[in-house]
């Protein structure tokens, strides 16, 4: 059974700390995925998605340029992050974890993401459609998002941990 990504109900937010004290929040506007699950064997189910790094939204126009440049994404030479995962294991009734390869700026590395299925339902266009919430934490740096400052009071201007939270609806393919 296959599932493509509404990218009009879907939200892929992040979080990372700023000078230590407060949560800056963002959230990229352009992405597509898809799914495709495997129903004899859900171990055997796969998704893959890619977002444009240029999508970035932060509420603030400087940010997000300075985000897009060489000291962070990079966009005009990596417009694209992209995940593929690489297994699924059910982790209690209606969770399950998504482990898989993220790639940003050509850097691939292991992640993994804590899913809620949060069910399925009809549309009112004779259509299917089903809920899931995603959410991971990531260390920037290990995807060559280096830049930073150092603080007169010690620390550091932009924390390294990122949190990931996805809200997801996907649209069954009608073929499948």
């Amino acid at each position: 059974m296959s599932w493509k990504i509404d990218p009009s109900h879907t939200n892929i937010e992040f979080s990372v700390k700023h000078m230590m004290i407060s949560t800056v929040r963002g959230h990229f506007k352009t992405f597509e995925g898809a799914l495709k699950i495997d129903e004899a064997n859900p171990g055997d189910s796969h998704i893959e998605g890619s977002i444009d790094t240029a999508s970035i939204d932060t509420n603030e126009a400087q940010r997000d340029a300075h985000l897009r440049s060489p000291d962070f994404f990079d966009a005009d030479k990596f417009p694209k992050m992209r995940f593929r995962s690489t297994r699924v294991e059910p982790a209690g009734q209606d969770h399950l974890r998504l482990y898989g390869d993220l790639t940003i700026k050509d850097i691939t590395r292991p992640i993994v993401f804590d899913v809620t299925n949060s069910g399925q339902g009809q549309d009112p266009w004779g259509g299917r459609r089903w809920g899931l919430s995603a959410t991971a934490k990531l260390n920037r740096k290990d995807f060559g998002l280096l830049w930073n400052v150092a603080l007169e009071a010690g620390g550091w201007l932009v924390g390294d941990e990122v949190k990931i939270s996805i809200e997801l609806e996907l649209v069954q393919d009608q073929a499948s």
